[in-house]
């Protein structure tokens, strides 16, 4: 597969452009709507999962050819909790496709190497076990995460990279709590819309990718076509996303059509029909092991 890369587009993408002001126009009207505080929350959880999808588009290179232009635009953290200088830098060097899955140089895996698994205590076990099942990684997942991700920043707290990521991300932060403050939608109303939509984008990430012995093997098709591959973005095509990392989200469908049969030979037929066959069989099942069924060191 291809290896990281952000390539900048021949030409504006003014789609996507629109669909990020679009995103928070949605944002700012559900923020002071005279609606029930619960149901501006519920609104508003598509809208901060779109946000992410979004968040994922510019760092790859869209809709502009300016990076500073791209990041520009993404300024407001709307789900809060993770910077976007970290989630730029990780998430790049995931696309490094021989290290995917890999419980210590994929940034994004679920793994965890057997050794450290077979020392955790019992409850420790217990709540990574759930969150294996799709119902425990909505639930659960993102608090793992953010204290999984939290705690690996500490350990490399002389990275100054991180550290700029974090100085950058709280301005961002306090203006969208600000403007939060004054809305007539509550704090308390907000900040579980922000877990929330989350846990819908952990929907996306639950089977990306799993553990097999060729790379190319490793990354699934979900072939989707519902609200839920809007609000991904398409990146239920992972494995078109992984071979085309460039490739701007409207055009992953066509590139799936016209080589389908290309794409499922390079994944060893890595295939779910829709997010409602992943739900029912994996709503309460583990896909897979917590410790890598594959994973030894050295």
């Amino acid at each position: 597969m291809s290896e990281p890369r952000v390539s900048t587009p021949p030409a504006p993408e003014w789609g996507t452009f629109a669909l990020i002001l679009a995103c928070y126009g949605l944002w700012l009207a559900l923020l002071f709507a005279p609606l029930p505080a619960w149901l501006s929350a519920l609104l508003l959880v598509p809208v901060l999962t779109l946000h992410s999808s979004l968040t994922h588009e510019v760092l790859h290179g869209h809709p502009f050819r300016s990076r500073a232009l791209n990041e520009a635009l993404m300024v407001l953290p709307l789900t809060l909790f993770i910077p976007y200088g970290r989630f730029r830098d990780l998430h790049l060097a995931h696309h490094m496709d021989a290290r995917l899955t890999d419980p210590y140089d994929d940034p994004e895996s679920n793994y965890l190497d057997p050794g450290v698994w077979a020392g955790l205590p019992r409850w420790k076990r217990t709540v990574y076990a759930v969150n294996n099942t799709l119902l425990g990684r909505i639930l659960l997942g993102p608090a793992i995460g953010q204290l999984r991700f939290m705690a690996q920043d500490w350990a490399q707290r002389r990275d100054r990279a991180a550290w700029l990521a974090w100085a950058l991300h709280l301005p961002g932060l306090i203006a969208v709590l600000a403007l939060v403050a004054v809305a007539p939608l509550p704090v308390w109303a907000y900040l579980p819309a922000a877990y929330a939509a989350l846990g819908v984008l952990k929907i996306r990430t639950f089977l990306e990718h799993r553990a097999h012995v060729a790379t190319r093997a490793r990354t699934v098709i979900i072939e989707d076509r519902g609200p839920l591959a809007f609000l991904f973005l398409n990146n239920n095509l992972h494995v078109v996303h992984h071979m085309n990392p460039a490739a701007p989200w409207h055009r992953l469908p066509a590139l799936y059509r016209a080589g389908r049969d290309r794409y499922l030979a390079c994944n060893d037929g890595y295939l779910f029909r829709s997010y409602g066959e992943v739900f029912r069989r994996y709503l309460i099942k583990p896909k897979d092991p917590v410790a890598h069924p594959l994973w030894h060191r050295g």
